[in-house]
């Protein structure tokens, strides 16, 4: 019996370590299966402590993506100075729990995988994720706030921005202060064709001008650079800095392009102005010589070679527009189309007086009724030609009264030039002026009388000798009309003065009175006209003589 029972106990013995062996057997193949069907999980460790595992990939993104995404969103939302842990939550979809931040920012989305991989329902793993995440966050922004260090890099950047500022100021003025120190030096005026474009002191004012215009540039393109380092020091203004570059940098880069492909054609329109100003050079340099009358065209008189030359030049400006146009920027466009169009129209509406004045002007040219310096008559104005343009002519008076005439009037006027017969080869300007003296007075002694005192009268010409004709015999007197040549016209009223002056000393010497003849009606008892300088010592007014025929 005891041998029994020592056999029995041996067998139970043995039946229970086997049965424990199985058992631990299985809890081991348990456990290696478990371990090879969870996958390997990518830890979310935005300040260093990891918050949770990510272990599935979804789409083409692998766990190790996600986790770095969801990483660096975590640290933004950190760097949110304003931060609000409320505005944090966890929103269900139809495929996932998504942890999102004020309505619009995803964090993470939790998708079914990722609960299966950890045992647990997406709901529950959202609700933990959430919370660590909340408690990362203000627990580093109760320790480590990023608000202090943000407001001494905006103090320290506004700082720095000052200094640049101040100084860049200071330079612009030691600019300023050497400029006007030297102004002597640089500026000298700017003249083409003796002609003054630009006096010394407004050049120095128009570069005064651009020079604020370029200081006033510079400090307010440094503050608008630096507008985009400040934003971007908070999260919250950090998208504006995208959108203040691309204001200047687009309209930059537009610029620049347009620059580049405008640089074929700008090339085409620099070669043919080229060609054009040489080709007016070398008209003008035939133009001057027929001007110099070094080369003389049989009925094309010297004067009109600049006139003409004016026309060429005018009409090669023209077709050289014509050619450049299509080479212009935006030329094709229909807004340029259309402001042509209306300057144009402008043009032709607003000018036609204008265009009446310059034909005017260019008829007159090649009539050459007067030139510079002639002394003419045109209506009741009379005076010397000191100026004709393409749309006036103008007429200095004796009395030095400039006069400005449209060509269209002095072209349907009638002129008297008096200056055209006075070169060396002519006699001169023929002058007169008419006495009437009553029949007593014999004509030849007034012949005489007048023909003395026009010799005696300066600027007029000996040879011919002045003459005198009789113009009319009336019913009381004889006009006498004294003729003197002279070859200066500018000058006939100093002459007709000096020749009235002269008719009054000779007659008064003759004895001749120069009184309207009707006085003799009652001559008799009436003393003469004539100055008592010229009368006889013995001189005695006559009495009235009365008959009586009865």
């Amino acid at each position: 019996m005891k041998k029994k029972l020592i056999c029995f106990l041996a067998f139970f013995i043995v039946l229970f370590s086997s049965l424990a062996f199985v058992q631990k057997d299985s809890l081991q193949t348990s456990k290696t299966t478990a371990t090879e069907l969870k996958p390997k999980g990518y830890p979310v460790s935005p300040f260093k402590d990891t918050l949770f595992y990510v272990y599935n990939k979804v789409g083409s993104f692998s766990a190790e993506n996600r986790a770095n995404a969801i990483t660096e969103k975590i640290r933004k939302l950190y760097e949110d100075s304003f931060f609000e842990k409320d505005s944090i939550l966890v929103v269900p979809s139809d495929i996932s729990q998504d942890i999102i931040y004020k309505n619009d920012f995803i964090i993470m989305s939790i998708l079914d995988i990722d609960a299966k991989a950890e045992n647990q329902t997406a709901s529950f793993i959202a609700q933990r994720n959430l919370n660590a995440i909340k408690k990362a966050v203000i627990y580093q922004n109760e320790n480590y706030s990023m608000l202090p260090k943000r407001l001494a890099y905006t103090a320290l950047l506004i700082l720095i921005i000052g200094i640049v500022l101040y100084f860049v100021g200071k330079i612009f003025n030691r600019i300023r202060l050497h400029i006007l120190k030297n102004s002597d030096k640089y500026f000298k005026g700017f003249s083409y064709n003796n002609i003054t474009i630009l006096s010394p002191q407004k050049q120095q004012g128009l570069l005064m001008r651009l020079y604020s215009f370029v200081k006033g540039f510079t400090l307010v393109l440094i503050v608008y650079f630096s507008l985009p380092l400040l934003f971007s020091i908070f999260p919250a203004t950090e998208a504006y800095t995208t959108t203040l570059l691309r204001w200047i940098l687009t309209p930059a880069k537009l610029a620049v392009m347009g620059f580049v492909h405008f640089l074929p054609s700008f090339v085409t329109i620099v070669v043919i102005v080229f060609i054009f100003k040489y080709t007016i050079k070398v008209i003008r340099f035939f133009f001057d010589e027929i001007k110099k009358e070094n080369i003389k065209i049989d009925g094309f008189y010297s004067d009109w070679a600049m006139p003409t030359f004016n026309i060429i030049r005018f009409l090669l400006l023209a077709f050289m527009v014509v050619i450049i146009f299509p080479y212009l920027p935006g030329s094709d466009s229909p807004i340029f189309k259309g402001v042509s169009v209306f300057v144009g129209i402008l043009f032709s509406l607003g000018s036609s007086n204008a265009i009446a004045n310059m034909v005017a002007g260019l008829v007159i040219t090649y009539m050459r009724p007067f030139k510079i310096g002639d002394f003419i008559k045109i209506g009741d104005v009379s005076g010397e030609v000191i100026e004709k343009t393409a749309l006036v002519t103008r007429i200095r008076t004796p009395k030095f009264e400039d006069i400005t005439i449209p060509n269209s009037t002095v072209l349907s006027s009638t002129s008297t030039n008096y200056s055209s017969n006075t070169k060396h080869v002519n006699n001169g300007l023929l002058i007169h002026t008419t006495v009437s003296i009553g029949y007593d007075v014999p004509w030849k002694d007034i012949h005489k009388a007048l023909i003395e005192a026009a010799l005696k009268t300066e600027m007029i010409e000996q040879t011919p000798s002045p003459f005198v004709l009789q113009t009319s015999l009336d019913d009381f007197y004889v006009s006498y009309q004294i003729n003197v040549y002279t070859k200066h016209p500018t000058k006939q009223p100093v002459i007709y003065s000096s020749l009235h002056q002269n008719i009054q000393d000779s007659f008064n010497a003759a004895g001749i009175e120069i009184m309207s003849p009707h006085y003799s009606a009652l001559r008799d008892g009436n003393n003469t006209t004539i100055p008592e300088n010229y009368l006889k010592d013995d001189y005695d007014a006559p009495s009235f003589n009365v008959k009586n025929k009865s």
